[in-house]
């Protein structure tokens, strides 16, 4: 009985560990993007953040904006975490319509597995925040229409 309570005890204590959550900014050793060496933390959360800059860049859909009717600068939140295996998972988005928030979580999923982040040399869950930026060009239809309107009301009458 008491060698099962220790087991027990032992089992507890690792899963424990195991599921221990840490910000990126607080983890003793963040996890490492494919690509990336581990270095000094600052060399590493750099490169990681350059690394996922870059894909988010290169897949986001921009354009998804412009069809929804959306002008100018546009911010997307998401909020995601690094499993204990390296795994993207519990992504979470807020932004100004719920197809860009859908687009950035159909992106975040999509992330290579990394080596997971490390405290006190066991890997631990990171939670980390991606804020995407960028910029719609054009000027909104109902604004061109309204100008438009505006314009042939200033007319003389003949």
């Amino acid at each position: 009985m008491k060698k099962l309570l220790v087991r027990s005890a032992l089992l507890i204590s690792l899963i424990s560990i195991a599921q221990e959550e840490v910000k990126i900014v607080d983890v003793e050793s963040p996890p490492i993007y494919p690509g990336c060496k581990r270095g000094s933390n600052a060399k590493t959360r750099r490169c990681m953040s350059n690394k996922i800059a870059k894909f988010v860049v290169r897949n986001f859909n921009k354009n998804l904006a412009k069809d929804l009717g959306l002008y100018g600068k546009q911010r997307i939140g998401v909020i995601f975490k690094i499993g204990i295996d390296g795994k993207v998972y519990g992504v979470r988005s807020r932004g100004p319509h719920p197809k860009l928030e859908n687009e950035a979580i159909r992106i975040i999923n999509m992330l290579p597995q990394m080596d997971p982040g490390l405290q006190k040399g066991e890997p631990v869950i990171v939670r980390y925040f991606l804020p995407i930026t960028f910029f719609v060009d054009g000027t909104p239809t109902i604004t061109r229409q309204l100008d438009s309107i505006k314009r042939s009301l200033e007319k003389p009458l003949n």
